[in-house]
């Protein structure tokens, strides 16, 4: 199982790794500060860099769900490391900073809306949320000033675990009404909003609210007789 160092540090931008599998252009490491597709959040890019100077292109990183190794896949063409071979996995971090900024502002979007959660994506340019909220109109304007509040708070933004009885024993903490938090490992990483949401969540996120810069509502949609989708973007 790959070491998932992002996991404490979503600011890391570059580790030292070892080459522990290859297959085609997915590329196996025992470390990774790549953050894998999942939970709505795309998976990191970047660079391996080899001892001799070259640096190999990584379009995307997702998940083996029965090994619970990180793949790296790397760009057509580009030929693999070998097994063993010492890297250096550099992420894209403009990009990653951008997805950190967004999931953490949909956090905020989910303490400004009263509704489940039926569906979402984050995004560079665009994020969004899909409420469960049948009977309900949607104030634009209210929801943009009230995320842009938040974050000019400039909330603390914390991560922290809690055991899977006590997340049963809190079952509102769950925002996702389709999408459950992993269980079976015991343990599940919650985010801490300082004073404005908890729940659980593996993605990355900033360190304050007021690092996601001003934010605009865009399209709020209707998706079908349940959903609602509100679409967010950075406002830069």
């Amino acid at each position: 199982m790959t070491e998932e160092l992002f996991r404490n540090d979503s600011y890391l931008t570059s580790c030292e790794a070892t080459v522990t599998g290859v297959s085609g252009q997915g590329v196996v490491l025992d470390r990774t500060v790549f953050y894998p597709v999942g939970g709505g959040q795309p998976g990191d890019r970047g660079t391996l860099a080899l001892a001799d100077g070259s640096a190999l292109e990584v379009v995307g990183t997702y998940k083996d769900r029965e090994t619970g190794d990180h793949v790296h896949v790397l760009a057509d063409g580009v030929s693999a490391p070998k097994v063993g071979d010492a890297v250096t996995a550099e992420i894209d971090w403009e990009r990653r900073h951008r997805l950190m900024r967004m999931h953490t502002a949909l956090h905020l979007l989910c303490a400004v809306v009263d509704g489940g959660v039926t569906g979402g994506q984050v995004g560079g340019e665009k994020s969004r949320l899909d409420f469960d909220l049948p009977d309900t109109s949607l104030d634009k304007e209210h929801i943009e000033a009230e995320l842009n509040r938040l974050i000019g708070e400039n909330h603390p933004v914390g991560f922290s675990s809690i055991t899977e009885d006590e997340l049963d024993a809190q079952p509102e903490l769950v925002r996702t009404m389709s999408v459950k938090p992993p269980s079976g490992r015991g343990s599940v990483r919650v985010i801490d909003v300082d004073g404005v949401d908890l729940q659980p969540c593996g993605g990355t996120h900033v360190r304050e609210t007021g690092e996601i810069g001003r934010v605009r509502v865009g399209k709020i949609e209707n998706k079908g007789k349940h959903n609602r989708r509100i679409n967010v973007h950075l406002e830069e």
